[in-house]
């Protein structure tokens, strides 16, 4: 990276918003982090000033979904990243650009944004479709319809052992070892979608 990344992080728990910031700061020293408390100040914030990127806790915008899509068609160059500590609706999740969770590793965290940084010079977004094989979102779809390697293997004619293999590929592309986090990945991606998970 060129130049400095302004990040806002809307998270009102100083000891969440700290351990994140000490993470992002070893992953670059030229992040420059600001809290806000809420949706509200977040927006204030964009307006003073040029953002890159805005991580926020989903319980912010779990009630202003309407204000948090105003705001993000306003500044549509701004990545907005998910800070998932507790369950939330993969609805709610798929209007992130992507998510992290406060389980995920540092080598996990470094990997995503490695990622969004590596993206911020392109158009769009690398789609996942780029990142994975096509064998391996075929297993990543079905993963995240909460079918087990059997039944992976049956359905695609592979072997247990490939199927395997396409998951441990798919958790070190993405940096997501969970089947929750690969399912909210594959939501993200739209590469599933929502009402398509309980079929």
């Amino acid at each position: 990276m060129n130049k400095y990344k302004n990040i806002i992080i809307i998270e009102s728990s100083s000891i969440i918003y700290e351990g994140l910031a000490n993470i992002l700061m070893k992953i670059s020293q030229k992040y420059q982090l600001t809290q806000a408390g809420s949706l509200e100040e977040a927006n204030r914030l964009l307006i003073k000033k040029r953002y890159d990127i805005v991580i926020v806790n989903p319980l912010f915008i779990f009630n202003n979904i309407k204000s948090f899509n105003e705001i993000k068609c306003q500044y549509s160059s701004i990545k907005w990243v998910g800070l998932i500590y507790s369950y939330f609706d993969l609805k709610l999740l798929s209007l992130f650009d992507g998510t992290i969770s406060i389980s995920d590793s540092h080598e996990a965290i470094f990997s995503f944004f490695s990622k969004l940084n590596s993206n911020e010079n392109q158009q769009d977004q690398v789609s996942s479709q780029e990142i994975l094989s096509e064998r391996e979102i075929d297993v990543l779809k079905l993963l995240a319809k909460g079918m087990a390697n059997k039944e992976i293997a049956s359905r695609l004619n592979i072997s247990t052992n490939t199927v395997i293999t396409h998951r441990k590929n798919i958790s070190i592309k993405t940096g997501i070892k969970s089947i929750s986090g690969l399912t909210i990945y594959a939501v993200v991606q739209k590469l599933v979608s929502i009402e398509n998970l309980s079929d």
